[in-house]
């Protein structure tokens, strides 16, 4: 809890100094682009969580999205159908989780090593599934998952709680959930307790291809259009958005909640630059700096709770 709030101190800090430097900021309009440019990055990583929380980590979500997308595009394409085509993004993305997951579980492979081939094997596969070629021109109807508003509200917002309320059901009110959480504390007495380990580590792979498959569909609703390197921006921003929401990169610690507000906290650092007039190239420094931080205060927290036991 102590964690959140200081996360919530941090972006309501950010918030006040950029409504002081620049009028545009405190716009509706401005705070609801926040908003969507946040949701798409939490639909990434709200899946990445659940494999950190068992001190995991699946470098692979960006390029699952960008061969999703594509797969997804093409299908919509040559069929006509919508559903289809999201039908296919979907499960091909919660494929990919699989794969990982057997990797690390039945392979015996670190999670960095095993995601981090699949990151290789899925961008060379989706350059030449493309061929250089740019799919584009989908339906209004399907665009506005992506692109679209409700009630004044964007879509994407809507699929954020929607998310957000569905995964904290799941790490505080279910047995998966808390089993999650012990894996990641400590892996052998969570053994020792009787929690099928190899289970829960395909589950929570699964659910971060999904969560990717699904942030596949709706960045292309949002960009009416795939191409080979759609997704290759995509897996930094996602996490630090799980690291600066303190989820704990050694495993136990962390929240969907917190991976939201380091979503957040990411798109306001960015969107005020942006407002700001601030060159562009400083942002990746800038993040840079915010994530080092943010593993350093999980390190320090980590090594002050040691010392009093």
């Amino acid at each position: 809890m102590k964690r959140l709030v200081f996360r919530l101190a941090a972006i309501a800090t950010i918030g006040a100094a950029l409504s002081v430097t620049t009028e545009s900021f405190l716009t509706l309009t401005n705070l609801l682009n926040v908003l969507r440019q946040a949701s798409l990055t939490f639909l990434i990583a709200s899946g990445l969580t659940f494999t950190v929380l068992t001190a995991g980590l699946d470098l692979s979500v960006g390029a699952n999205v960008g061969l999703s997308a594509c797969l997804a595009g093409t299908v919509m394409q040559s069929t006509g159908s919508v559903a289809l085509g999201a039908a296919t993004g979907l499960v091909f993305g919660a494929g990919i989780g699989i794969l990982n997951g057997l990797m690390v579980t039945l392979l015996r492979l670190p999670p960095f090593i095993a995601t981090y081939g699949m990151l290789w094997t899925l961008n060379g596969v989706t350059y030449w599934f493309m061929g250089g070629d740019t799919i584009h021109g989908f339906p209004a109807g399907f665009r506005a998952l992506g692109s679209g508003y409700w009630l004044g509200v964007p879509v994407p917002i809507y699929l954020m709680a929607a998310l957000l309320f569905a995964g904290v059901v799941f790490t505080r009110y279910t047995t998966h959930g808390h089993e999650v959480f012990a894996i990641g504390a400590n892996r052998e007495a969570a053994r020792l307790s009787g929690v099928p380990i190899r289970a829960r580590l395909n589950l929570v792979y699964v659910l971060s291809g999904a969560m990717a498959g699904l942030a596949a569909i709706v960045y292309l609703a949002r960009l009416n259009s795939a191409e080979a390197d759609i997704g290759e921006p995509l897996t930094l921003p996602a996490i630090a958005a799980v690291l600066i929401g303190g989820t704990s990169l050694f495993g136990g610690v962390g929240s969907l909640l917190g991976t939201l507000i380091g979503a957040l906290t990411l798109t306001l650092v960015v969107n005020g630059m942006n407002l700001l007039a601030i060159d562009a190239s400083w942002q990746p420094l800038v993040t840079g700096v915010i994530v080092i931080l943010a593993v350093w205060i999980d390190v320090m927290t980590r090594r002050r709770a040691e010392a009093t036991i």
